[in-house]
């Protein structure tokens, strides 16, 4: 078991090794499945029910999920944005061009939700959004891109954006590497799972991370969702 007391660096396979596309595609189904048991996706809705308290009789709603996966957050998005009669315009980004067409495969045809294969920095300048999101992503990063990355946010959310992602403790830790091999899931979420834990943060973290990324405190929220989840979100 590595040191939960602070932030371990263990490579997740997704990030590292070539696999097949069907594996690749079968690991982000179980990751879904997890989501849906941890209700995972409830901290970024309950943010922007928050945020979004104004009327949008204007224009769709303007949202990139960085890290987009296998589109379930973007989903899970466009249900809430169709309960509440509010237009959305939705874009998922993702470095693996094999999650962009797997998000793609998941998603019915005609929802406002546009895929896209790169790396969020090189994303050309004068493109922002009203609200960047990202779901289960951060913990992927080395701490210097983390920073670089809420630096990002800052300059392309025009309204506001939100880190959603896991608390770093030994419940889930305990929790999900069992839960894995009961369910019999395949070798990627085998490792990957725990790992996400043992990567992910706590709250002394986060008021680091954004403290060297020039925010002062009272400028972001970092709450505490059930279960073991933070956000951590701004609004202009």
């Amino acid at each position: 078991m590595p040191d939960l007391s602070r932030r371990a660096i263990i490579p997740e396979i997704m990030d590292t090794e070539p696999v097949p596309y069907d594996e690749f595609r079968d690991c982000l189904r179980a990751i879904e499945r997890i989501n849906r048991l941890t209700f995972a996706y409830r901290p970024t809705l309950r943010w922007l029910d928050r945020a979004t308290t104004r009327r949008w009789n204007d224009r769709p709603i303007e949202i990139l999920d960085v890290g987009s996966g296998h589109g379930d957050m973007l989903r899970r998005i466009h249900g809430w944005a169709r309960r509440r009669g509010v237009a959305v315009r939705l874009t998922g980004i993702d470095v693996s061009p094999w999650a962009t067409r797997a998000a793609g495969e998941a998603t019915a045809p005609g929802l406002p939700i546009r895929y896209e294969t790169g790396n969020v920095f090189h994303m050309e300048p004068g493109r922002d959004f009203d609200y960047v999101i990202s779901s289960l992503f951060a913990h992927h990063l080395e701490d210097g891109d983390l920073v670089r990355f809420v630096r990002w946010m800052e300059r392309h959310a025009r309204l506001g954006w939100f880190v959603n992602d896991i608390h770093r403790h030994p419940v889930p830790y305990h929790f999900i590497r069992h839960a894995v091999r009961v369910a019999g899931m395949n070798r990627l979420v085998l490792h990957d799972a725990p790992a996400s834990v043992a990567r992910a943060f706590n709250r002394r973290d986060w008021q680091d991370l954004l403290s060297e990324a020039g925010l002062p405190a009272e400028a972001v929220e970092i709450r505490w969702y059930m279960p073991f989840k933070y956000g951590v979100g701004r609004l202009r």
